[in-house]
């Protein structure tokens, strides 16, 4: 008997043609906003994408992989980014830093992403991914052009990235939540600047 083509498709190969790894994201998000980082299983991800669970590991090896992939834009690879914003050196840096990261979460699904990395923060998963990028990375890379590398410089920029994004993506404070992007970069990233540059 041929099955009814409304009715929802098992796990399994997905059809030819269809965007499989974009499936398990768009499942995955919805697994992780629904049920919490923790709270959601590979299996369920599987489930809910129509594939097995197989399919989910061949394109994200493990949950931690997984989490990231749903949490951070594509585009924005953070060790690869603050080498090429860093290369210029520190003069500018500020608005560098503010353009990429704010300019990435107002993309299409920017803002959905965000929201479920703000849940998951007190998740095992969310602190293996996003530590080690902030560790190795983010802070060595700066911290070699800052003349005064104080660790209060990175705990100031990392609270106007996130606190900007909260009240734009989470709260929807105004003016923050409807300011055109290019304001909001300059006001931010010269914040940046001065976080890194001034005396503390």
């Amino acid at each position: 008997m041929s099955r009814d083509a409304s009715e929802p498709r098992g796990p399994g190969r997905r059809p030819a043609g269809q965007d499989t790894r974009g499936a398990v994201l768009r499942a995955a998000r919805e697994e992780f906003a629904e049920k919490g980082v923790d709270g959601a299983s590979m299996r369920s991800i599987a489930r809910r994408a129509g594939v097995d669970p197989g399919t989910v590991r061949h394109w994200f090896a493990n949950r931690e992989e997984l989490v990231a992939a749903s949490v951070i834009p594509r585009e924005l690879n953070p060790a690869e980014q603050i080498r090429i914003l860093s290369a210029p050196g520190l003069t500018g840096l500020g608005r560098r830093i503010a353009e990429t990261v704010l300019g990435a979460w107002d993309e299409e699904g920017g803002p959905a992403r965000f929201r479920i990395l703000v849940a998951g923060l007190s998740s095992t998963d969310m602190h293996d991914v996003l530590a080690p990028i902030l560790e190795r990375s983010v802070i060595p890379t700066v911290s070699d052009l800052v003349p005064d590398p104080d660790p209060r410089r990175f705990v100031l920029v990392l609270n106007l990235l996130g606190g900007t994004l909260l009240m734009r993506h989470v709260f929807r404070i105004e003016p923050t939540a409807s300011l055109p992007l290019e304001v909001l970069v300059a006001t931010v990233g010269d914040a940046i600047q001065r976080a890194l540059e001034d005396p503390l």
